[in-house]
């Protein structure tokens, strides 16, 4: 039974360590040519890419994903600026957990938080900012939708899928289309490439 209080406790101390790392962590992105690129940066290189073309149809992506290692968790977050058909900008976070996370729930709810929190950034000053550049393009048909990307998927061998709902429903609370495998590409595409 001690051993229980014991645990109990333990997984408590280690919530709340989490809470405070990934909190606590600056937000800073990068990509193959710049680094330490703040978020103030990456809205002004989305903006600049948008208004090179203002009349494209523009998908705003943003999706998390992880690997756990012996002895800590990577986690990447990925902003994605796709002009379909006609190129992308994209940047990524890195966030190195200093323990392995292997509850798949924990991980899952933590890859979804993070993208939450990117996602949370793009207020609705900055969406209407952005919505502003192709809106006198729509009859035209430019257009501009906002994805957030879960590396989870409904399949029937996917471990994932029982978590698919909750983790779809947080996303839209924010107001963006949820995209789930296989059309989540920036979470199990783009960001799994900088996990290993």
């Amino acid at each position: 039974m001690e051993n229980c209080k014991w645990g109990r406790k333990r997984l408590k101390e280690m919530e709340a360590l989490k809470d405070t790392f990934f909190a606590n962590r600056p937000l800073t992105f990068k990509n193959l040519t710049d680094s330490n690129l703040t978020f103030e940066d990456v809205y002004f290189r989305i903006v600049s890419f948008m208004r090179q073309e203002p009349m494209g149809n523009y998908r705003l992506m943003i999706g998390t994903d992880s690997h756990v290692y012996s002895k800590e968790t990577i986690f990447i977050t990925g902003i994605v600026i796709q002009r379909v058909g006609r190129g992308a900008w994209a940047c990524y976070r890195k966030l190195v957990y200093p323990n392995p996370i292997r509850n798949l729930h924990q991980k899952i709810s933590i890859e979804t938080s993070l993208t939450e929190q990117v996602a949370y950034m793009f207020n609705d000053e900055l969406k209407n900012e952005l919505i502003d550049i192709v809106l006198p393009h729509v009859y035209k048909g430019a257009s501009l939708t906002m994805e957030g990307h879960l590396d989870i998927g409904k399949g029937q061998r996917n471990k994932t899928r029982e978590f698919v709902s909750e983790m779809v429903a947080r996303i839209e609370a924010h107001g963006i289309q949820a995209k789930i495998k296989p059309d989540s590409l920036v979470a199990s595409s783009y960001a799994n490439r900088y996990t290993k």
